[in-house]
């Protein structure tokens, strides 16, 4: 299987399964870590994911032998099974932990980015490789990179190509935080467990937020944060919050609606 499911209490972790090719993606490979994606989304008891890699590497990003042949026309389309991962990602309402451990390339890169907390072990590194194949950053690279690192950074990982470490990319602000290798994969699990204890419908407005303040002007941002402040008061977590502040006691929130 190319996509391995752990079910924790609370959260689930996704693994990319292909070590041999340092989980480098095929089409069937995307589309099995979208149906994984699908049926987080509709278990209510999970609440945040932890996706990672297998073996030495997060991702490779496209296998390339299965590419090789590409005519003319052939390439764009591939997209066309990846970015559907990319848009479930961000829509999901449920914070999604990246544990990259070795190499991000390519997509495999931008696949992390479009989680919402990224860890890295110390000797990973992120790799915009697109252009040593005369291609461009794809699977969100884009739009990723100059929001996350701004323009002058964005330009220079896109045209040079050259690998950026794991501190480093934590000093740019491109992730939140590079641990020691052998902490990685725990302290991934203890940050998506935490994440997992969280109001689950504030978490998801807070991703709705963010991503819309790239496009909104101050004014309609404002009116974005009323509104979503709302829908996050009547939530049933929300009084649990309240009340646990004034007992002075560690809330214990419960994800649901009503």
């Amino acid at each position: 299987m190319t996509i391995l499911v752990d079910k924790h209490p609370g959260y689930w972790q996704i693994t990319l399964n292909r070590p041999d090719r340092l989980n480098a993606l095929t089409i069937e490979m995307g589309a099995a870590l979208l149906a994984a994606l699908e049926e987080a989304e509709a278990d209510e008891s999970c609440r945040a994911l932890l996706l990672t890699g297998a073996g030495r590497g997060f991702c490779a990003g496209q296998d390339l032998t299965a590419i090789a042949d590409a005519g003319p026309g052939e390439i764009g389309p591939l997209l066309d099974h990846y970015n559907p991962v990319v848009r479930k990602m961000r829509d999901l309402r449920v914070p999604i932990v990246c544990a990259v451990n070795g190499v991000a390339a390519g997509a495999g890169a931008n696949l992390a980015f479009a989680g919402d907390i990224v860890l890295a072990g110390r000797s990973a590194t992120f790799l915009q490789a697109f252009a040593k194949i005369g291609l461009i950053p794809d699977v969100g690279g884009t739009w990723f990179l100059p929001r996350l690192v701004g323009p002058a950074r964005a330009r220079a990982l896109a045209m040079l190509a050259e690998p950026l470490p794991a501190e480093t990319a934590a000093e740019w602000g491109l992730i939140w935080q590079a641990v020691d290798d052998a902490q990685l994969i725990d302290e991934a699990h203890r940050l998506t467990a935490r994440l997992a204890s969280q109001a689950t419908i504030a978490m998801g407005l807070v991703k709705r937020a963010l991503d819309a303040a790239e496009i909104n002007t101050l004014d309609r941002q404002l009116d974005l944060e009323r509104d979503f402040q709302d829908e996050a008061a009547r939530s049933p977590d929300f009084r649990e919050g309240v009340r646990a502040f004034l007992e002075k006691r560690p809330p214990a929130f419960t994800g649901r609606r009503t």
